[in-house]
């Protein structure tokens, strides 16, 4: 089986992009992780949508306040500075073109940069929720995600077969084998693990994989 980042890599590989100042909104579930992965000399201002806008590393278990949650019902603790402000103001950021970064899970990306990150399949939602405001208010979007799905079905393909929650949104992709961008539609690989083959790498990507110059090796650490 190929070797590959943990989640928490993905998660810690993502934060090393975000720049000192930016407003980010991170996606339910696993992009939760990357506001525990900030470098230390950088600050983040991070956003939920259920309303509060600068909060902090997640607490100790046995220190969680169950009045202060993410949008994923899970404990976070305040930075110095958080506000707080009703559900439809935290849209109106949204909308309004005030987030710098969302960083979001995906089911699916093509490589015209369209997304597909929920379903309405046995264990799925309703709706698409707050991902669609999302992917065309933030100024930048990128996504984390496995590269391969559990049964070993490329993540990354020419056209999403799923509903789609954004049409040409993102542009970055953080996965488990490699680091690479959406550019005029294609994918333009950046980074890759030293163990993996360009040739491998492929096989287990649903559309063509390009390059720009030299492919850095992606290297993070045990985390």
């Amino acid at each position: 089986m190929t070797e590959k980042l943990s989640n928490a890599q993905i998660a810690w590989r993502a934060a090393q992009d975000i720049k000192d100042g930016a407003y980010v909104n991170l996606g339910i579930g696993f992009p939760e992780m990357v506001a525990g992965y900030m470098p230390e000399d950088r600050e983040a201002v991070f956003h939920t949508e259920n309303g509060v806008l600068g909060f902090g590393r997640n607490p100790a278990p046995g220190d969680e306040d169950w009045d202060l949650i993410n949008a994923g019902k899970k404990a976070i603790t305040l930075r110095p500075g958080a506000a707080f402000f009703h559900h439809a103001d935290s849209f109106a950021m949204v909308r309004g073109g005030h987030l710098d970064v969302a960083i979001l899970g995906a089911y699916q990306v093509a490589q015209t940069g369209d997304l597909a990150n929920w379903s309405t399949g046995p264990k799925g939602v309703p709706a698409v929720g707050g991902a669609m405001d999302l992917v065309h208010g933030a100024k930048r979007v990128a996504v984390i995600t496995d590269h391969v799905t559990k049964h070993g079905e490329p993540k990354l393909v020419e056209a999403c077969t799923l509903p789609l929650t954004g049409v040409g949104c993102v542009t970055k992709v953080y996965t488990s084998f490699a680091v690479i961008d959406i550019v005029d539609g294609h994918f333009v690989l950046r980074e890759k693990l030293p163990g993996l083959s360009f040739d491998d790498l492929q096989s287990q990507t649903g559309a063509t994989l390009h390059t720009d110059g030299d492919v850095a090796d992606l290297t993070v650490p045990e985390l």
